[in-house]
């Protein structure tokens, strides 16, 4: 079935970008994420609220939710295939579409864009709203440029995980890998925080999100810089800020596209936010060579297209070669 996948990865990228994310089908991250909900219960049971008991119980259910997900996945594409290569072909690519956001990112921070430049008195409160169903910080009381940098950020970040990543595994192991990949992801983001209830039951799964985006993280910057260099962007700078800049932050992955992005629109990224009432400093990536303004979401999702479009091209080729 892999003789397909460079293919099938094309063609579910070009549903993405037609269809984008409606609210009526279904997603099977919600599949996924409803298992580790109810994993977690369970496994909570069993094993002692001591740190070596979360951290075995974290172990146990990172192994359950990667063991269901490969074996659903690959079950189902096996009986596609054995009905016929075309249905085959058709799941791998519509599987493929599902784990994509190319379009959903754009459409999401574009309401923001949109709220802010509505020219109506609620703007403001209206871009806060949009901005705060995408990005996990406090929204409440942001300026415009916060509510911004907030959407252009999360555009940014969201290439590494939520479009080169997915396309990455895709090209390396067809859907199997790819559902593979977005399930220790989710994993990272429903258990992986460092508070009481998670610091050892989510550890596991947030060290394996660590090694899996270890190497997608790096390409997805290189080509938001490549992408900077082709498109009518500052290349030189997007390569000197993702240079300097790329391991500002706490996670080893997380700033390499923030990174590249604050460098191709010549802004500031990143810096002290609020998180559940919380103050959190963090760096600054970039220079505020020019001030941030609401136009920076359209050139943001500019730039992400056409890393998307590069991150096809180049995955697709590397399946072939692969999989001939």
């Amino acid at each position: 079935m892999l003789h397909y996948t460079g293919i099938a990865l094309a063609a579910g990228f070009l549903l993405d970008l037609a269809i984008g994310d409606p609210r009526w089908l279904y997603h099977p991250v919600r599949l996924i994420g409803k298992l580790i909900d109810r994993l977690e219960k369970n496994i909570r049971k069993v094993f002692p609220k001591t740190p070596a008991g979360e951290l075995a119980g974290g172990i146990f259910l990172v192994i359950g939710v990667v063991l269901v997900t490969v074996g659903v996945t690959a079950g189902i594409l096996h009986m596609a295939y054995g009905l016929h290569a075309a249905a085959g072909f058709a799941l791998e690519s519509f599987m493929c579409y599902q784990m994509l956001a190319v379009r959903s990112l754009k459409d999401e921070s574009m309401l923001v864009y949109d709220a802010l430049t509505s020219g109506k008195e609620s703007s403001l409160a209206d871009g806060r709203d949009a901005v705060s169903r995408i990005v996990g910080r406090d929204t409440q009381n942001l300026d415009e440029t916060g509510v911004t940098k907030a959407a252009v950020e999360t555009v940014a970040e969201n290439f590494g995980d939520g479009v080169f990543a997915p396309m990455f595994y895709m090209a390396l192991g067809g859907p199997v890998c790819m559902y593979l990949y977005k399930a220790i992801n989710t994993m990272d983001s429903m258990l992986g925080y460092k508070n009481e209830r998670f610091l050892y039951f989510g550890r596991a799964a947030a060290k394996l999100d660590d090694v899996v985006n270890f190497i997608p993280a790096r390409m997805a910057g290189i080509l938001l810089v490549i992408s900077a260099w082709i498109g009518p962007f500052d290349g030189k700078n997007a390569g000197r800020i993702f240079a300097r800049d790329r391991r500002k932050h706490a996670s080893p992955n997380s700033a390499h596209t923030e990174a590249a992005a604050a460098g191709a629109l010549d802004i500031q990224l990143a810096g002290d936010a609020y998180y559940f009432g919380k103050l959190y400093e963090k760096p600054s990536i970039g220079d505020p060579l020019q001030a941030v303004v609401p136009d920076d979401i359209r050139r943001m999702n500019r730039l992400m297209y056409g890393a998307a479009f590069l991150s096809v091209a180049v995955l697709s080729a590397i399946s072939f070669l692969l999989y001939r």
